[in-house]
């Protein structure tokens, strides 16, 4: 009777912790679909979409730094709770609990390893678009004689004069 006893709040710490990951897992696969979602935007050459897309992206994180936390603190309880120091790798948590806990936390960090690989590959992806995006705009700007937003080009015949007025004409 005393083993169960001294398992039950071990199972409890870890089962908590589990339903934590499960939410963090949630939320990582929404931030993959927003920046998805915003790959696609910056791929369609469309512009007026990008600030919405980028909310979205910005929105999901909220949560998911909330959720965070909570994941830190459930896994210092969890290590605690089998004898482990404060913010053990998810790995070494898993190895010291018991079944089905055990296999549960490995699915959980397999999941979260995938995940991570697959958002920075989409934010990378992302990235470079947002700077081709920017250097054709810069470019086109130029190309119609505007810099830093102000207009450069002057009227044909013409040079500009240092008092912003113009000669020639």
């Amino acid at each position: 009777m005393v083993a169960t006893t001294r398992t039950r709040p071990r199972s409890r710490q870890v089962e908590q912790l589990s339903l934590i990951l499960w939410r963090e897992r949630e939320l990582l696969d929404a931030l993959l679909y927003r920046l998805e979602v915003e790959q696609l935007v910056l791929a369609s050459g469309r512009p007026r979409w990008v600030a919405h897309a980028a909310q979205d992206v910005e929105a999901v994180l909220v949560p998911l730094r909330e959720t965070e936390l909570m994941r830190a603190v459930a896994a210092d309880e969890a290590a605690a709770s089998v004898g482990l120091d404060p913010d053990p790798p998810l790995r070494l948590l898993a190895e010291r609990a018991q079944e089905p806990w055990r296999e549960v936390l490995l699915e959980h960090r397999e999941a979260f390893l995938a995940l991570a690989r697959e958002i920075a590959e989409v934010a990378d992806t992302n990235r470079g678009l947002l700077a081709a995006g920017y250097r054709a705009a810069r470019k086109a700007l130029l190309t119609i004689g505007v810099t830093d937003g102000v207009p450069t080009r002057t009227a044909p015949g013409s040079s500009p004069r240092p008092d912003g007025g113009r000669a020639g004409g």
